[in-house]
């Protein structure tokens, strides 16, 4: 599946993907990374993988969210986009864009959903005092960070732990199951079952 790349920022995760999609059997090719912000660190180790990239900068549209992701939506049908894997982009999504691509569209969240939606989350873990905190790969739904899992890893929290070990444990396994979760995906495995189609 023709699959794009959504990002912020350096991209480590993207990183991930392209070097998983480079064997033979991986059932995603990445056609394109883009970026809401143009100087994102990752647009530049995208191209120097021989990716495609495009920057779409969210900033001229103020807070018309919806015309900025229309716009964003273009390129990616331009580029024949059949599937989105967000990396560390970090825009709220609105309805309109997430139903377009109802399915299509996934993302990593580095909490063990559905705990710690949102942001700051490995802060949060360590003043919670949880045992376990960890990753999950999921579709995105119009409710943030709410849509069913696809894939998570556990990591233990450590006696002495603060914000940046925890993170640096946890984005360990993102790497390690961002790409398992894109494939699963990308081959039919894990499907987003249709809302409308469970209830009738």
């Amino acid at each position: 599946m023709r699959t794009a790349i959504l990002i912020s920022g350096r991209g480590s995760n993207m990183v991930a993907l392209i070097e998983a999609a480079r064997a033979a059997d991986f059932p995603a090719e990445i056609v394109l990374v883009a970026a809401n912000r143009p100087d994102a660190g990752g647009l530049e180790r995208a191209n120097a993988a021989g990716i495609a990239t495009a920057s779409v900068d969210h900033r001229p549209f103020g807070k018309d969210r919806e015309a900025f992701e229309r716009a964003l939506d273009e390129v990616l049908r331009t580029n024949q986009v059949e599937l989105i894997a967000l990396a560390g982009f970090m825009r709220v999504l609105t309805p309109w864009f997430v139903t377009r691509w109802q399915g299509r569209l996934i993302n990593i969240h580095p909490s063990l959903l559905p705990d710690f939606r949102g942001t700051h989350t490995h802060a949060r873990a360590l003043e919670a005092g949880v045992a376990e905190h960890g990753c999950t790969v999921h579709f995105v739904v119009p409710e943030l960070d709410a849509g069913p899992t696809i894939l998570q890893a556990n990591v233990p929290v450590l006696p002495g732990d603060d914000e940046a070990s925890l993170s640096a444990r946890v984005l360990k396994q993102e790497h390690r199951i961002y790409p398992q979760g894109l494939a699963l995906v990308a081959s039919g495995a894990a499907r987003l079952e249709d809302p409308a189609a469970a209830s009738a």
